[in-house]
């Protein structure tokens, strides 16, 4: 774990991640989304904890889009790396802390790995920050920086494996059989994609995938084969499924696992192209105590998050408590409806609430069908009708202490519509915490 390795690896993906984080900023930038997902609303759901973490007033949110373009860019020179990592994951990390609308799998990896990269010394080669303060050059760093990488990326394929051992992916092949059913109107493929057989081969086979190609990358002979099978993977989901920049990110991060010689070749030639001069570099074999402990920790942490769930009761994927960073990847299809009323507490008299009044149509999606969501909504629209007049026909009455009551219906995987929460709740008085939401009707398979 402490040898003295190659640091070509941590060099060339120090280049092709931040090569990444610069494509995703732009994109991000050039498709409108940072004023579609963060100017344009004015509510958003925050993570549990993290509530005092609030978007920038107006155009001031695209600074953090453009501080990620400029730490980008000193990542993938090797200028000021370590407060361009710094400044990336903050960026990055506070960008995805202002609403988990727009959670994805994939972005809680992108926040480990700048973490990590935080801590590696990938810019002891090939880096600007060797002439700006005078570095000597590197050769060779403790495994243990390869290693993190490598084990990060292992975890999350085989966590998304084991995930898939469950009812409605090996037996249902669910909900693989929707998503393929939408390209039954292509030619000549549209009918072999909806054939049900298509759904249960790619649910086994991303099953056998995910558990096995960690260990097939690791395996020198297995190599060559496994890569040609994460690119033909992750190219065929890229091609069939609205799921973003994640493939590339995948495809281009498992050449860590290939061989010290690899990087060193093609970091060779990178250099002799832009006729970079290099030297004998130093080989140290050193790790700060600190570090230990940080990466301990932080190994501990990522193989016991996932399993949290186990502390709650009833079905995961219709509660989705603990299904956050867990590392469940494309293994449900929820689609709900639910309907708010406000009510007059003397009275009882009610109005039912428009949610796109105050919700984007990516939040009122996701807020139809997750127990938080519609906590936080409620609380939200209590306080937006608390202490004013609620109009029903001629008739108005001041709402001191209004109640916030909710229908809610879910779909899971195709299913019936099911009762998720019925109006007897009221969701002003409803807590938003980690304990088990009562309140979720139970699940009927």
């Amino acid at each position: 774990m402490y040898r003295g390795v190659s640091i070509a690896p941590l060099v060339v993906f120090r280049i092709i991640f931040g090569a990444l984080m610069l494509f995703g900023a732009v994109r991000f930038l050039s498709k409108g989304w940072v004023f579609d997902n963060y100017i344009l609303p004015d509510f958003h759901f925050t993570y549990l904890g993290f509530d005092w973490v609030e978007k920038l007033p107006g155009n001031w949110m695209y600074l953090p889009f453009i501080l990620m373009i400029i730490a980008s860019i000193g990542m993938i020179l090797g200028a000021f790396y370590r407060i361009n990592a710094t400044l990336l994951f903050l960026s990055f990390s506070y960008i995805e802390l202002i609403d988990k609308t727009y959670y994805l799998n994939h972005y809680y990896f992108v926040s480990l790995m700048l973490l990590l990269l935080i801590f590696i010394p990938a810019h002891r080669r090939f880096s600007l920050d060797l002439k700006i303060f005078k570095l000597q050059q590197w050769d060779e760093v403790p495994a243990i920086y390869r290693n993190i990488i490598c084990f990060l990326l292992g975890l999350v394929y085989f966590f998304a494996g084991i995930a898939k051992i469950e009812y409605d992916w090996l037996v249902l092949a669910q909900p693989l059989k929707l998503w393929l059913d939408k390209f039954h109107h292509l030619p000549l493929i549209g009918g072999i994609l909806a054939n049900d057989y298509v759904a249960y081969f790619f649910a086994y086979f991303g099953l056998i995938y995910d558990t096995t190609i960690p260990f097939l990358l690791l395996g020198k002979k297995t190599r060559p084969y496994a890569y040609f099978f994460v690119i033909s993977f992750h190219i065929i989901t890229w091609l069939l499924f609205p799921i973003g920049v994640f493939p590339w990110v995948m495809i281009c991060s498992t050449l860590i696992f290939f061989p010290a010689s690899f990087h060193l070749k093609l970091l060779q030639k990178l250099e002799a192209w832009l006729k970079v001069k290099t030297q004998k570099g130093m080989v140290v074999t050193k790790v700060n105590q600190l570090y230990k402990y940080f990466i301990l920790v932080f190994v501990v942490v990522q193989l016991l998050l996932p399993f949290r769930y186990l502390l709650y009761p009833g079905n995961l994927f219709w509660n989705e408590e603990g299904f956050r960073f867990s590392w469940r990847v494309m293994l449900m299809h929820k689609e709900g409806l639910a309907t708010f009323y406000i009510e007059d507490r003397n009275t009882g008299k009610q109005i039912e609430i428009d949610n796109s009044d105050y919700l984007t149509e990516s939040q009122e999606k996701q807020m139809a069908t997750q127990a938080d969501f519609l906590i936080q909504y409620g609380h939200h629209l209590y306080d937006q009708f608390k202490d004013t007049l609620l109009v029903y026909g001629q008739h108005q009455v001041h709402l001191v202490d209004p109640i916030v009551r909710a229908d809610v219906k879910v779909s899971l995987n195709g299913r019936l519509n099911q009762q998720f929460v019925s109006k007897k709740y009221n969701f002003a008085d409803l807590k938003y915490d980690l304990k088990h939401r009562t309140f979720i009707e139970e699940f009927k398979p």
